[in-house]
């Protein structure tokens, strides 16, 4: 495994991008720009001519209530005399430019409030079918401060997440940080916003909004949707985990209280929250990865085992209750064991291929 580089953030992964028709937004905003164009400088020419051929028997302001009302076809009579050949064919060029430039207008700015409403339905209903193709994905419930944070956690290392909140704009502002974000806009607490979230094939729900109620609630449901999902809920007031814990969320998230040991840690161990942030910063993002062993798997000695390499590093095993540092080659690694290991995305996803192919073998 490379050693950490100071001060390298990690290069972003892109989640994948909703696939889809380009969007004709711009080419029909371009066609709107030209019309308004032609139809300004051609009233102008329009108004200059009709003065011109007026011979003084007509104002500018009579040219250009003529150009008007011949450019609308409204006709409630000529401003400037039209009495003879050139000013009735200077007027009847000037009617079918006009007419044909202003239907063009107003078909092209029908067809671009069209074109943003359908588009916007057809972008939703392309992510809607990409969510309900996910397994074994994450639930952000909450796109604040702390759901974004949480999401780029999980885009960095490489796990596909939906996230549910009732402000759409948190998600239409975060477009560029992150790319192909797969959301769905409404309340996480409602049972038919998490089941179109694919709860049910969800490895995982985050309730992090900043209302404990809310998250309590998601909480419940969650586990009524899918009683084998984990949830990892946050809590304002520390007062408030304990219902959360009688609610079936599997771990709470105090930010006081996570916000105070960090500190304390910053005093009493600075080498190692400095390598840690230094971890986080690395350009491979490396992490400390929970791997856990698939239930079909065979006692296996660690020594048959590939558990070293450039990707991954083996640093314990979590048995029922008991944890096991460093283990040796002599170690049986058996089912419903998890294995810990400081490892890259790649290297994580490695191993989970490995345990699989021991698993079927």
């Amino acid at each position: 495994m490379q050693k950490l580089r100071r001060h390298e953030a990690p290069a972003p992964i892109a989640a994948p991008r909703l696939l889809g028709r380009r969007s004709q937004l711009p080419r029909i905003l371009v066609r709107i720009y030209v019309a308004v164009a032609v139809l300004v400088t051609g009233m102008a020419i329009a108004t200059g001519a009709f003065h011109y051929f007026a011979d003084g028997r007509a104002s500018w302001s009579d040219a250009f209530h003529m150009t008007l009302i011949t450019v609308t076809t409204v006709g409630y009579g000529e401003a400037v005399p039209l009495d003879s050949f050139g000013m009735r064919l200077l007027a009847g060029l000037v009617a079918l430019l006009g007419f044909g430039t202003i239907t063009f207008l107003f078909t092209s700015l029908s067809v671009f409030f069209l074109e943003n409403d359908l588009d916007y339905t057809l972008r939703r209903r392309r992510m809607e079918k990409q969510v309900r193709k996910l397994q074994g994905h994450y639930i952000v419930c909450g796109f604040g401060r702390v759901g974004r944070n949480v999401a780029t956690e999980l885009m960095n290392t490489n796990r596909h997440f939906v996230a549910i909140d009732i402000e759409e704009a948190r998600f239409t502002d975060n477009q560029e940080r992150f790319p192909g974000l797969l959301w769905l806009h409404g309340d996480a607490s409602d049972d038919d916003h998490l089941a179109a979230a694919n709860i049910s094939e969800a490895k995982g729900v985050f309730a992090v909004t900043g209302d404990d109620s809310r998250n309590l609630m998601i909480v419940i449901t969650a586990k009524q949707l899918n009683p084998d999902v984990r949830v990892v809920a946050r809590s304002q007031e520390v007062r408030n985990i304990q219902k959360m814990t009688k609610a079936g969320a599997d771990a709470i998230v105090s930010p006081d209280f996570t916000g105070g040991m960090r500190i304390a840690s910053a005093m009493v161990r600075p080498q190692v929250v400095n390598f840690l942030d230094e971890m986080l910063k690395s350009e491979n993002r490396l992490r400390v990865e929970e791997v856990p062993v698939p239930e079909n798997f065979p006692d296996t000695l660690l020594e048959r085992i590939k558990l070293r390499s450039l990707e991954y590093v083996l640093l314990a095993v979590r048995e029922e209750r008991d944890w096991v540092f460093n283990p040796g080659k002599d170690y049986t690694l058996r089912r419903g064991q998890a294995i810990i290991i400081m490892s890259s995305p790649a290297g994580r996803q490695e191993l989970e291929l490995l345990l699989a192919e021991l698993s079927e073998g």
